[in-house]
């Protein structure tokens, strides 16, 4: 059976995208965890690089918040800001192509053993209701009216689950967990503001993954997103935004197959992008 890696932030570093792979068993797969675009030097070649190989069958790549941002900047509904680098894909001939390829990709994979997302699980979802309320973001983006929904993504509120929020609040509140979540309550209320280490939440709130009782602490998870923590390893969680984009590291860590040993895995790391604006 061929590995399977997990990958960690990639935001638009193309080179050492391109340095990964070519590190990585040429049969391997490759999940990508999401942020596959922004604030690197290259979104365009990356966004192609990406969409090459998924579509040969080698990986599959999840949607982050830099790239729903990107959506929404193509979509007329956003603007760029100060750090952005998707200008390149805006204009590229192949804007809409990808664009179309980009808003088709998943927010969360589950292999049976293994749940990847972007950013966090709230606590009263298991797998199956993480997937389940995934696919229900999946299809508002996969929709010919899918701008309607980008229009209504943004706002931080309503942030707590409720299995009766219904339209465009229930799909505001699953997109803010898997794409934004760094810290909740143990009944899970979200907060947006924090992003430095795991005890830099506010009274009361704990990263997502230490939160009591838990309905997926049995389930192995792989995220990113949250780059001030490095690479993590805790019990049954990784963490792979080791902060390429800001002069860390692209990391790839192996998904295990049933039985293998969590220190039998496989971690390859290639050099970040010098971001000129990292302090």
């Amino acid at each position: 059976m061929s590995k399977i890696y997990a990958v960690g932030d990639i935001q638009g570093c193309a080179p050492s995208l391109k340095n990964l792979v070519k590190k990585l068993p040429p049969k391997s797969k490759i999940i990508f965890l999401g942020d596959l675009v922004n604030r690197g030097p290259d979104s365009l070649g990356s966004l192609r690089i990406l969409k090459k190989l998924q579509e040969s069958g080698r990986a599959e790549c999840i949607l982050g918040n830099h790239d729903l941002h990107l959506l929404s900047i193509d979509a007329g509904l956003r603007k760029t800001r100060g750090l952005d680098t998707v200008d390149k894909i805006l204009k590229a001939p192949d804007r809409a192509e990808l664009i179309d390829w980009l808003r088709h990709r998943p927010l969360a994979l589950n292999n049976g053993n293994v749940l990847t997302v972007h950013a966090g699980v709230l606590p009263q979802w298991d797998i199956s209701q993480t997937i389940e309320c995934a696919q229900e973001v999946e299809k508002a983006l996969r929709k010919k009216t899918y701008k309607d929904f980008l229009a209504n993504m943004y706002g931080n509120t309503s942030n707590k689950w409720s299995n009766s929020l219904k339209g465009y609040e229930r799909l505001r509140v699953i997109t803010n967990a898997l794409t934004r979540m760094r810290f909740c309550t143990p009944t899970g209320l979200m907060e947006f503001e924090s992003k430095e280490g795991l005890e830099a939440g506010p009274k009361g709130y704990l990263p997502w993954f230490k939160v009591p009782k838990r309905k997926t602490k049995d389930a192995l998870i792989y995220f990113g997103h949250w780059s001030t923590l490095g690479l993590l390893q805790q019990h049954n969680v990784i963490g792979l935004d080791t902060g390429c984009v800001w002069g860390g590291k692209l990391t790839a860590m192996e998904i295990p197959e049933s039985g293998k040993r969590r220190k039998d895995l496989e971690i390859i790391q290639v050099r970040g992008y010098d971001h000129p604006m990292r302090m």
